[in-house]
């Protein structure tokens, strides 16, 4: 038999010759490296026979695929290593994910997993990752699986297998399953696994958590067990390391130390921002709309609140609805007296789109008014799982710096490129490099609407000015929205975390669901084409970003507090104050620390607080007129006349520079 390797070259091996064999063909350190294999782009176990003519690779440990393989190997080491330490207990799913594993798992009545647990667990999967078991697969008939799983009173291996039957396609009913067993261990898992538990290098258990059952708030609550694996216990290492510093950068943490917004349970999901952090949100606000102003864009402010015809004519309320905040108008009080339910009949937009639909149909076109650039920075509500919540990360209010496009075909090209150009205008503010990012362009689904044509007409569009902007990016096929493709925007943090923050949609299905139309040089209707765009995304969740990006040293015309002055003793609070008042005229946000303590004890708290630069005041600066900048971390300037550090730092701010020195 024949299969081919990567580089085209033709490989020939005995009939029935496995993945292993095909390894061993290759060099007996290959063999010996091997974790899996690919037929024709599938992954697959080593010890499974290969087809006639297929292309093949290798997969190890330098391979993109090869962690995401141990990390499931550990999660079945995770499982099996459960149920010998709490017999009784319900295994459900564990699949390998970013930057790890888990498995959702339903305790023995009375017992309550905890931190405390960790190292037992760990001990009895370094036990199974010792013994060095083969990971074994199986092709059983289904009714076999069940009765298994039933005798075992495993009830959600036994759920999964009933659906897979009953999702299958009834021309070609599900007939078997796959089993995997390591040691006395066996899962349901369609594969494929590494050789043996040996070739997880190195793991760690590292945080519980809650999950609904098949994501049901209805169903059974599970106990989600994190964990993560590499193949070198340095690398495992060094990440553990990253998380830490991740956790000192928390936005959680660094929002409440920096007094910037908190959180209550008299709006869950709802951040509550101090005068601080309102400084900060409107600061961003403010750059939205400043820099959207010299690039044509004209704000508008549209309701909260939209009856159910709106959201059944954009599609939400069949598809989002279950997402969404719901109410009724009616006399509620008398329909609950009657027993009468009242159904809701209106919603709380969780998007501006319908919206300036509804706005743009409300005036007559003309193909010299488009491109017609509409921007909100709309306040919207989703209503998201409280186990979702996290932080300024994921809310159910905020605000988004949300912007449509309203353009003639010919006009898609350039207004993508424009707004490509605007966020790397934006992002460089922040102090963010080109190379801090990469771009996604997500194509077509299966389920779409439009003409192929259309498709790709949009598509190519959306390559072109990728390409013209010299922009890195990846294509992820069938990943595009129903109505059309989208360039998402990554940005990769401090930490190396990559997080989306700018997107791109054409729209070809709104106008025509909309009855949008434009009058043309033909003095004919046409409809327009709507072009989606965010650049920050969120202000909540983007200020989540930045601070964990920056570790809470913002940028400094972002700052909630530019500059702190710290008075040595009370007969300088008029010098302070004085001084405090020059450097506000110029635009800076200035705090007085006049309290009677310690000039040390002020210093130590005002660099606690990140302040950029803080100047003690004492009776050299009020005789002389001068202050002396301390940067934030130590670096102190020399001694300068006050007009001086006005006009300095009054340039620095307007030109939104990222540090005082300009």
């Amino acid at each position: 038999m024949h299969v081919t390797l990567p580089d085209g070259k033709v490989l020939e091996l005995a009939e029935g010759a496995t993945g292993l064999d095909a390894a061993a063909a290759i060099g007996p350190g290959l063999a010996r490296a091997a974790l899996a294999i690919t037929v024709d782009g599938e992954e697959r176990d080593l010890s499974r026979e290969l087809p006639e003519g297929a292309t093949i690779g290798i997969v190890t440990d330098r391979s993109p695929e090869g962690l995401a393989l141990i990390r499931h190997d550990a999660a079945h080491v995770l499982a099996a290593a459960l149920l010998e330490l709490y017999p009784g207990i319900q295994i459900s799913i564990g699949p390998s994910i970013e930057h790890g594993f888990y498995y959702d798992v339903l305790p023995p009545e009375g017992v309550v997993l905890s931190d405390a647990d960790f190292p037992a667990i760990e001990a009895k999967m370094a036990e199974h990752i010792a013994a060095d078991e083969t990971f074994v697969r199986q092709v059983v008939p289904v009714e076999d699986a069940l009765e298994r799983y039933r005798a075992e009173g495993q009830r959600f291996k036994v759920e999964l297998i009933e659906d897979l039957v009953r999702d299958a396609d009834p021309d070609h009913p599900l007939e078997t399953v796959t089993l995997y067993t390591n040691g006395p261990f066996t899962d349901l898992c369609r594969g494929p696994h590494a050789p043996s538990t040996k070739r997880i290098g190195a793991f760690k258990i590292q945080s519980l958590a809650g999950a609904y059952w098949r994501g049901d708030a209805s169903r059974e609550q599970l106990t989600r067990i994190y964990g993560t694996a590499f193949f070198k216990k340095k690398d495992l290492t060094a990440h553990l390391e990253r998380l830490e510093l991740a956790r000192q950068r928390d936005h959680r943490k660094l929002g409440k130390e920096l007094g910037l917004y908190h959180f209550s349970e008299a709006a869950p999901g709802s951040a509550f921002w101090t005068p601080s952090g309102t400084r900060v949100f409107n600061d961003l606000v403010g750059l939205s709309r400043e820099m959207g102003d010299e690039r044509g864009y004209t704000e508008v402010k549209t309701p909260q609140l939209y009856d159910s015809s709106l959201w059944k004519t954009s599609g939400h309320w069949d598809k989002y609805r279950d997402d969404m905040f719901l109410t009724a108008t009616g006399d509620v009080a008398t329909a609950a007296e009657e027993g009468r339910a009242i159904e809701p009949n209106m919603g709380f937009k969780p998007m501006n789109c319908p919206g300036h639909y509804e706005l743009y149909r409300q005036t007559r076109w003309s193909y010299r008014d488009l491109p017609v650039r509409f921007s909100e920075p709309g306040l919207l509500h989703r209503n998201e799982l409280s186990g979702a919540l996290h932080g300024l990360l994921r809310v159910r209010q905020f605000c988004q710096d949300d912007a449509h496009l309203f353009v003639a075909e010919d006009q898609i090209q350039d207004e993508v490129t424009a707004c490509l150009r605007f966020a790397q205008d934006t992002y460089r503010l922040f102090g963010f490099a080109d190379e801090d990012f990469t771009y996604e362009l997500s194509t077509r689904p299966e389920n779409r609407l439009g003409s192929d044509e259309m498709w790709d007409r949009a598509e190519g569009d959306l390559r072109t000015a990728l390409e013209a902007n010299e922009l890195p990016y990846v294509v992820h096929e069938g990943d595009g929205a129903f109505y059309g493709p989208k360039i998402d925007i990554q940005f990769h943090d401090s930490l190396g975390r990559s997080w989306q923050l700018g997107t791109v949609q054409i729209d070809y299905q709104a106008p025509e669901r909309f009855d949008l139309t434009y009058t043309g040089a033909d003095n004919a209707e046409h409809r327009p084409v709507v072009l989606h765009r965010a650049l920050l995304g969120s202000y909540e969740r983007f200020v989540g970003i930045l601070l964990e990006h920056t570790g809470g040293a913002l940028p400094f015309w972002l700052q909630p507090v530019h500059v702190a002055l710290l008075t040595v003793s009370d007969r300088h609070a008029d010098a302070a104050h004085a001084i405090a008042g020059r450097l506000r005229a110029a635009g800076l946000r200035v705090e007085v620390d006049d309290r009677t303590e310690t000039v040390g004890r002020k210093i130590r708290e005002t660099e606690l607080g990140k302040v950029p630069l803080m100047a003690v005041v004492g009776d050299r600066e009020a005789d002389e007129d001068t202050l002396t900048l301390r940067h934030h971390g130590g670096e102190e300037d020399a001694p300068a006349p006050v007009a001086d550090v006005v006009e300095r730092l009054g340039a620095a701010l307007r030109s939104r520079a990222l540090s005082p020195a300009g």
